[in-house]
């Protein structure tokens, strides 16, 4: 094995975020992103990380293909090309896996035609990723590329977790049932989580709350899977940015019914106008917080409407775990909105949680306890990493592979 860079892609719908890894220390190379694909106005910003150099350009780029080649271009002017014998494998996001992978996976044809099955179940996701895959297999044929999967980490569910209660046959054909999301970022975390209590992660059960725009909660028992609050697709679970989470399933038929809204339209509601920006027109915590400490009642109204989803999801994972190590808290509203981990504890004393007010209001890069040392449960922040996941797992496949 020559090589021991990763370069990690996360292509979306009209934007490419990249970073290169060299896996002998897990180091950051470079850094950067390709965003509004397709429009006039397109930008690629690129980051050295040895000198901290920060370059930018705009125009028009393309499409995925003109967008990876950009990426290329900017390796290349700092001698960390794609031509290069130190890179061994290309790491892609994936965001739906189905139940057919459930680790990382080496690209080939059959893989990709299997990522393709699974457009109609993530129709905004998967596309995305495979234009990536390809673009990228065409500018390095030669070069191992590996799908993870942000399913894969829930594919270790029971079937009591990951099934819904309608027809087996109907839900078998349709492939419905619970796949959840955001998996790099709890495997990560809950491992970290274990590693700051000085702890195996197979002797520690956590709960993981992935608070970002998109928000997702998971039951982690020993390292496994075994809940998670996203299901078929990323729109069930916690109050989100713009997605409604959790809500009967006959409203859409009320919607349509009644309302006379199509099903494109209610696809667009409950993805794009719900969570906190239908509540009160805001979808940045900072900017809600603000709002609420101006004495603003529809932003308290959202930001209480989103504690009360989240404290259920505690409760409901502190039942199905049976004992709880550890809550951790992580993305950007995770991470960065104290007053979030505060309220979302508050109340749940007896179950063992507290939060120590200073630990709470200290800010950082490093996983940090925030609960009390007399705490039964400890309650900490966790910076997720999802690159160094993906990375990491090529790193380790494609070095098994020889």
């Amino acid at each position: 094995m020559s090589g021991t860079r990763v370069l990690v892609l996360n292509s979306g719908s009209s934007s490419v975020k990249y970073q290169l890894l060299d896996m002998r220390d897990s180091s950051r190379l470079a850094v950067g992103i390709v965003e509004r694909i397709g429009e006039q106005t397109s930008r690629v910003k690129h980051t050295l990380l040895a000198t901290g150099e920060c370059r930018e350009r705009f125009g028009p780029i393309a499409d995925h293909d003109a967008a990876l080649k950009s990426v290329a271009e900017e390796l290349s002017r700092d001698g960390l090309g794609l031509d290069s014998s130190a890179l061994l494998a290309i790491g892609h996001r994936v965001v739906h896996g189905g139940k057919s992978f459930t680790e990382p996976t080496v690209i080939d044809d059959a893989v990709l035609a299997e990522i393709e099955r699974l457009i109609p179940v993530a129709p905004l996701h998967n596309p995305a990723n495979l234009t990536g895959i390809r673009t990228a297999r065409a500018l390095r044929p030669d070069l191992p590329q590996v799908a993870v999967f942000d399913t894969a980490f829930h594919t270790t569910m029971p079937e009591s977790a990951a099934r819904y209660a309608i027809d087996v046959r109907t839900a078998d054909e349709h492939r419905i049932r619970r796949y959840g999301f955001h998996g790099t970022s709890h495997a990560y975390v809950s491992r970290a989580t274990a590693a700051l209590l000085g702890r195996a992660p197979q002797d520690v059960n956590v709960i993981v709350l992935h608070l970002g725009n998109g928000a997702s909660a998971s039951a982690v028992r020993g390292g496994k899977c075994v809940d998670t609050s996203m299901g078929l697709t990323p729109l069930e679970g916690l109050v989100m940015g713009t997605r409604s989470g959790d809500m009967d399933p006959a409203v859409i038929f009320h919607l349509e019914r009644v309302g006379g809204m199509s099903t494109d339209e209610i696809d667009t509601l409950l993805n794009k106008k719900s969570g906190l920006i239908g509540l009160c027109g805001d979808n940045d915590m900072r900017e809600i917080r603000r709002r609420v400490d101006e004495g603003d009642e529809q932003a308290q109204l959202a930001f209480d409407i989103y504690i009360h989803r989240l404290k259920k999801y505690i409760g409901a994972y502190y039942a199905v775990l049976g004992r709880v190590d550890a809550i951790a808290f992580t993305a950007g509203v995770g991470e960065n909105a104290a007053p979030v981990r505060e309220a979302a504890v508050a109340g749940l004393e007896g179950l063992g949680l507290l939060v120590d007010d200073e630990l709470n209001a200290v800010r950082g890069d490093e996983p940090r306890l925030i609960s009390p040392a007399h705490a039964r449960v400890a309650v900490a922040v966790v910076p997720t990493d999802e690159e160094l996941e993906i990375a990491t797992q090529t790193y380790a496949l494609v070095g098994k592979n020889g």
